[in-house]
């Protein structure tokens, strides 16, 4: 009888832990449709209303003015112009602020690891940590007053670039230190037992052997800010022209949102620009993702 009562037992325990199990996982399956569905309109609200305006004009005009933008929607048209002066400003402030951040947080993120416990290297992960948690309207602030008042006199697509630049910059250190402590000591104590200077080591040793993760940090750090205003609108302020001089106001794709925005009769133009941006950032993560699993791959390998 006691055996019986204790197998008993033992079913009554293991279905209860199933039924556990089970709501326990719809559970989780509920949180994340919860999850998903915003994300799902969002996206669905973007495409339906922006891809209106999508065409190849949109790509290759600078934005139109109110009068144009309110004859179009008078003779129910598409609005003319598009917003060449947002892309071609964003790429020139994102290629001007990476030369500055990337080489810059390699060297810290290198100088972190080969320096572990210092008293002044972990003074310098501390205010690197700081530094991400910084607002990015600060951050534009200070570039306002250190660039904007002091270097260039005026507002410029460099110092846009220099605001960006601080805001990459702790992403870029942090994934050049962890991917430096990746990378297997026996590679970087070879190198030097047969000969090889502590300057290649760095070059041609430990940054090639993490290529994939040092690219993934540089990818993440730029996703990042593609989608910066605030910096912008203190440092870059904006241009409805098509502006290739870095101490000239240049215009970025979310300075023209924030325009459009301001402005009734551009309202398409927000939607269609905000489409653009969000296709933008997605191929950026996508391709960033495609990295790390690779790198992956590779480290189980």
């Amino acid at each position: 009888m006691a055996s019986v009562s204790s197998i008993t037992g033992l079913i009554d325990n293991i279905q209860s832990r199933k039924r556990k199990n089970r709501l326990f996982l719809a559970l989780v399956i509920a949180m994340s449709v919860l999850t998903v569905v915003p994300i799902v309109f969002i996206i669905s609200k973007i495409v339906s209303n922006g891809i209106g305006q999508i065409n190849f004009n949109f790509f290759v005009r600078s934005s139109p003015d109110t009068l144009q933008a309110m004859t179009a929607i008078a003779n129910n048209d598409t609005i003319p112009g598009g917003i060449a002066n947002g892309i071609t400003g964003n790429f020139l402030i994102i290629l001007v602020s990476s030369v500055m951040a990337i080489p810059m947080g390699i060297m810290i993120g290198i100088y972190l690891y080969e320096n572990q416990g210092r008293r002044y290297s972990d003074l310098l992960r501390s205010l690197t940590e700081i530094l991400q948690g910084v607002p990015s309207i600060v951050l534009g602030i200070i570039s306002y007053l250190w660039i904007v008042k002091n270097i260039t006199n005026g507002f410029s697509a460099f110092a846009g670039s220099v605001a960006l630049a601080i805001m990459m910059l702790p992403m870029i250190v942090r994934s050049t230190e962890e991917t430096m402590k990746m990378i297997p000591n026996e590679i970087r104590e070879a190198a030097f037992a047969m000969g090889a200077p502590y300057h290649k080591v760095i070059l041609r040793i430990l940054i090639p052997s993490g290529f994939s993760g040092l690219s993934t940090g540089i990818l993440l750090s730029l996703s990042r800010i593609l989608g910066e205003t605030a910096p912008l609108i203190m440092t870059a302020l904006g241009s409805t022209a098509i502006n290739y001089n870095i101490t000239k106001p240049t215009s970025a794709v979310p300075l023209l949102i924030w325009e459009f925005y301001n402005d009734p009769n551009m309202v398409k133009l927000v939607w269609s620009s905000s489409l653009f941006l969000l296709i933008f950032v997605l191929t950026l993560n996508i391709f960033t993702g495609s990295l790390s699993s690779k790198r992956k791959i590779r480290k189980q390998k």
